[in-house]
């Protein structure tokens, strides 16, 4: 891609990127509303304002970085199709977005991909090509189908067209609530990440921007503190859509302009998954729910603050959900605060 080419040799992702992935991609997808909750604010002691990406095309925010690079290809090249590896919420992404250009996506998926992700990507027409789930395979078979077809590869979030799309959702926030402290985003592949930190300090040079991951996916938070990437080495975590490896691109931008990476276990995750569905009444999936956690886990350190959570998705296996009657030493989230109205 003839764009993408020309903002790599620039040195990165620049807001201007991200103004031009707006102004393409505003007709082709959702201004995404903010959610608050008086009894949350309760809870955390703090003003939250949920950014809420699970009600997005697709279901994430991944529609925003796959329909600019899509938009973003010139017709000779989009014409041979677009390809990707992915685990879900960027396969479906994609394949909507070619499907809308009127372009054939091929996605490779490993042969674990949920259910409910695996329905998304086949409604949207894209093809889909099974592989082991590891990254080696995921890459390996992009590769043979990229060869075989002829078509695009489009990185799930190691390309510049992605990010700026993904940056696109910090900039809504920051127009709907402009005067935020501190912003928590979840970091996978660091796409979501890396465009919502260029975005947050463009429009809000004070502001705080912190990543979460998973504490079995911690690759991003141990190449934070080393200042290079840490490769990611068997992802254990029920956050399906963090499990993939940090990118270079993504990490240039996280190391100059993110200001901490934080990491919360499985069962907070669970925990705040399941406080966003009984109080927000919306479906998060457990990677949306991982920013949410992180300020379980940290309230007294996020007290009196503006605190702004992407809620990045909602893709969830209805048949698989992670709770139910609790076993022994398992306690259900608590939810005793002060009585407020809503």
């Amino acid at each position: 891609m003839l764009e993408r080419l020309m903002s790599s040799d620039t040195g990165g992702l620049t807001w201007s990127l991200i103004e031009k992935a707006r102004a393409r991609i505003a007709d082709k997808v959702n201004r995404t509303p903010v959610l608050t909750s008086a009894t949350l604010d309760a809870l955390s002691r703090s003003h939250l304002y949920f950014k809420c990406e699970n009600l997005q095309k697709c279901g994430a925010f991944k529609a925003r970085g796959a329909t600019n690079a899509v938009f973003a290809l010139p017709d000779g090249e989009a014409q041979r199709g677009v390809a990707t590896h992915s685990s879900g919420n960027h396969a479906a992404a994609l394949a909507r977005a070619a499907r809308l250009r009127g372009i054939r996506a091929y996605v490779v998926m490993p042969e674990n991909a949920t259910q409910a992700k695996r329905a998304a990507v086949t409604r949207y027409g894209g093809e889909i090509t099974w592989c082991a789930p590891t990254l080696a395979a995921r890459e390996a078979s992009a590769r043979e189908v990229v060869a075989a077809t002829g078509a695009t590869l489009v990185h799930p979030y190691d390309d510049l067209a992605v990010m700026a799309g993904q940056g696109t959702a910090a900039a809504e926030l920051l127009e709907q609530v402009p005067d935020l402290d501190l912003l928590l985003c979840a970091v996978g592949g660091g796409g979501l990440l890396a465009g919502t930190a260029v975005a947050a300090k463009a429009l809000s040079p004070g502001i705080r921007v912190i990543g979460v991951e998973p504490a079995g996916a911690d690759d991003a938070a141990r190449s934070f503190r080393a200042g290079r990437i840490f490769p990611s080495v068997n992802p254990h975590t029920i956050a399906d859509a963090l499990r993939s490896a940090l990118g270079e691109r993504p990490f240039a931008e996280i190391r100059r302009r993110v200001d901490d990476i934080v990491t919360v276990p499985d069962e907070v995750i669970v925990a705040g998954m399941r406080q966003l569905w009984e109080v927000l009444k919306i479906v998060v999936e457990p990677s949306g729910a991982v920013p949410y956690a992180a300020l379980l886990a940290r309230r007294a350190e996020l007290h009196g603050r503006r605190i702004g959570i992407v809620l990045s998705g909602g893709n969830v296996d209805l048949d698989q959900l992670p709770w139910g009657v609790p076993g022994p030493g398992v306690a259900p989230p608590a939810l005793e605060v002060t009585p407020a109205r809503e």
